[in-house]
């Protein structure tokens, strides 16, 4: 396994950071970097705040759910799904932009994966730890009025960085046999697979905490998939103009 691999397959989130200052170069240099990742149709949707205010920050953190790390990162950046450029360069050539596609909202979403997930590693090869906050989306219009974001954009998530102040330990992952096919869509063994991924993942948790929680995979996933999640997105984005259609 090569340094590339290696580091991809060590990957944690972090949540508790030194007091060092992440060089604004840095950022620079990790931002570049997530631009690099591939884009649909060249279309470059992502756009990237970084949030430097700490009562913006705060503010985003209590949002979020109360993630206090959202303030105490060395760097705190905002990735937004951004058609609105896409939209003034359509003009610039005299077109006439045609709001509310599905297809331009998937693929705007996807660029910001593509580009945020390039930023993670590159963070992370300079010693840095990161830890994504989806969180923001518990109240997507609260951020979205403190970052001014204007129609056609929205936040995806939040991204904290900073050097690492914990070392926890890799969390397990599904056992690839459940993940790779070949061929075809084959699943009939995947409930041996997963249960072993629960015991797995609730030893786990248990070293990890000390003992104090005991849960696995599939109680996870009832948790999430077994109730609705976040219905508030769907009005939001049609107040954004996603209309998906």
């Amino acid at each position: 396994m090569n340094p590339v691999m290696q580091l991809l397959r060590s990957h944690r989130s972090i949540r508790k950071f030194t007091d060092q200052p992440v060089a604004d170069e840095l950022i620079n240099d990790i931002v570049r970097c997530g631009q690099a990742a591939a884009t649909s149709s060249n279309l470059q949707a992502t756009t990237v705040i970084r949030v430097r205010n700490p009562d913006t920050r705060c503010a985003i953190a209590q949002l979020a759910g109360d993630q206090e790390y959202v303030g105490t990162a060395g760097a705190f950046l905002v990735f937004c799904a951004d058609l609105s450029r896409s939209r003034q360069a359509c003009e610039m050539q005299g077109g006439d932009f045609v709001p509310g596609m599905t297809e331009h909202f998937i693929i705007a979403t996807v660029d910001v994966a593509l580009f945020a997930q390039n930023c993670a590693i590159a963070a992370e090869s300079a010693g840095l730890g990161i830890c994504y906050i989806g969180g923001i989306r518990n109240d997507p219009a609260g951020v979205t009025a403190l970052l001014d974001l204007p129609d056609q954009v929205y936040p995806v998530f939040g991204f904290c960085l900073g050097y690492p102040a914990q070392d926890p330990e890799v969390k397990p992952r599904l056992p690839l046999s459940v993940v790779l096919k070949e061929e075809q869509y084959q699943a009939a063994a995947d409930p041996d697979g997963i249960q072993r991924y629960d015991d797995q993942l609730r030893q786990y948790y248990r070293t990890r905490t000390g003992g104090t929680k005991d849960s696995n995979w599939t109680l996870e996933m009832r948790d999430l998939v077994g109730k609705e999640s976040r219905p508030h997105m769907r009005g939001f984005l049609k107040t954004r103009g996603f209309t998906m259609r």
